[in-house]
């Protein structure tokens, strides 16, 4: 009888922070937690969120197992005008009607901060 091992499914991370200038950062990510921490320190690689700290993540999208669907959604966002990104900060559904896309409620956005 042969087992079959179980793979964890993988999953991804698409945010957008609100920084202190009131400009918004978008990035992904396979753990938001650290990810959002290392923003705040200003210990990753990320140079605009040294200059200008992360206030909050404005919205943030839980992308199941697939990296590069993670960066199309990541790549698309940084290319929206700012009425664009707030109007899928507000309705975060819109974005995609994938079903590997989920919109986070702000409550569990909370308690990743």
């Amino acid at each position: 009888m042969m087992l079959m091992s179980r793979k964890k499914i993988k999953h991804y991370w698409v945010y957008i922070l609100l920084c202190e200038n009131n400009s918004y950062y978008t990035g992904y990510t396979d753990n938001i937690a650290k990810r959002y921490r290392s923003h705040l320190n200003g210990t990753g690689k990320c140079k605009y969120t040294r200059s200008f700290k992360p206030l909050s993540i404005a919205q943030c999208w839980k992308i199941k197992g697939d990296k590069s669907l993670a960066m199309q959604i990541e790549r698309y966002i940084k290319r929206l005008s700012r009425p664009e990104k707030e109007k899928i900060i507000a309705y975060p559904s819109t974005l995609s009607t994938d079903v590997r896309v989920r919109a986070i409620s702000k409550k569990l956005r909370l308690s990743i901060i």
